[in-house]
């Protein structure tokens, strides 16, 4: 019997969580996702120091700003690392825009905009490039638009159902709910432990997946944030998964049977609704875990990319 990353890739596209090109070649996942915590890990790599250095010289062509050139060197570092990545995946690369931009549509449109013409300039084409944006509001909006100019976008740091459906009615090429960040909340709050089969952030993006299928949206879900095999397990037959290396290393190492979880129905029924700003928000607003977490993971993801900006500072 082939191993269960074999029989998980028969059903569900694998995405390689990483910035880590070196484990990237060894899992020869569909795509590849990156996000300011993941960039910040990747410049570390010795192997890296040429990408950071192209990125500095190049920034300091545009302006004589220092502060801009920190903003651009940023932008030109993802875009050298996700061109990279591209080399060997057949897929896409998600690039994250700054999370310090996650309340702000326009600002988040301009800068998807820059980076998708850097992308350009490089010579890799708009299809080959999600732009990850947080599932606030105002970045489901500002997808909502990249979407119709042929952008297609990655909306993560997703916890809630109400945040699935403005996607799915915004037509957001794909979504991110995060399964192990949701899990944590629950064993904080609760001190219980949960089953495979209860996890709630797995339970979560079943609800998600059936609900996108009864209703026939073409939104792609791939579920993000494991902690254990056993969550990716119950989400086998989801679109998409993307997955970090010391997990895709087990599920390779694994030679068990995988049985396919998820499963699209063929009973197509009507969409509802369409949810208001004002019930968005009353959503979140009820639901303290979403709330919490992606408040969280918006100061988190933009602690780093601050962090990774002090790197680029001192080589200015």
């Amino acid at each position: 019997m082939s191993n269960k990353l074999s029989q998980l890739k028969e059903f569900t596209t694998i995405v390689a969580d990483t910035g880590d090109i070196t484990a990237i070649k060894d899992f020869l996942p569909q795509d590849a996702t990156t996000n300011p915590s993941l960039m910040l890990k990747a410049a570390q790599i010795p192997e890296y120091a040429p990408f950071l250095d192209q990125a500095v010289a190049w920034a300091k062509t545009q302006s004589n700003d220092k502060d801009q050139q920190v903003l651009d060197a940023g932008d030109k570092l993802a875009v050298i690392v996700g061109t990279e990545i591209l080399k060997y995946v057949p897929g896409r690369i998600s690039t994250e825009v700054d999370a310090r931009l996650s309340f702000d549509k326009e600002a988040t449109l301009a800068k998807a905009r820059k980076l998708i013409a850097l992308y350009e300039e490089a010579g890799v084409s708009r299809d080959r490039v999600l732009i990850k944006a947080a599932s606030t509001w105002e970045g489901i909006k500002a997808a909502e638009e990249l979407e119709k100019e042929g952008i297609n976008c990655n909306l993560t740091l997703l916890f809630s159902f109400a945040q699935a459906q403005a996607c799915a009615e915004a037509g957001v090429y794909l979504i991110s709910p995060f399964v192990g960040r949701i899990l944590d909340w629950y064993k904080k709050s609760t001190g219980q432990e949960y089953t495979a089969v209860t996890d709630p952030g797995v339970v979560s993006v079943t609800e998600i997946y059936n609900y996108y299928k009864q209703h026939g949206y073409q939104t792609v879900v791939m579920g993000a944030s494991f902690r254990n095999i056993g969550e990716i397990e119950q989400l086998a037959g989801c679109d998409r998964l993307t997955i970090s290396p010391n997990l895709l290393e087990e599920l390779k190492k694994d030679e068990g049977k995988l049985e396919r979880k998820l499963v699209p129905t063929t009973d197509v029924k009507p969409a509802p609704a369409s949810i208001t700003e004002a019930a968005f928000r009353w959503a979140m607003n009820e639901d303290a875990m979403a709330t919490e977490k992606l408040s969280e993971g918006i100061r988190n993801f933009a602690a780093d990319q601050r962090k990774l900006e002090e790197t680029l500072r001192s080589m200015l």
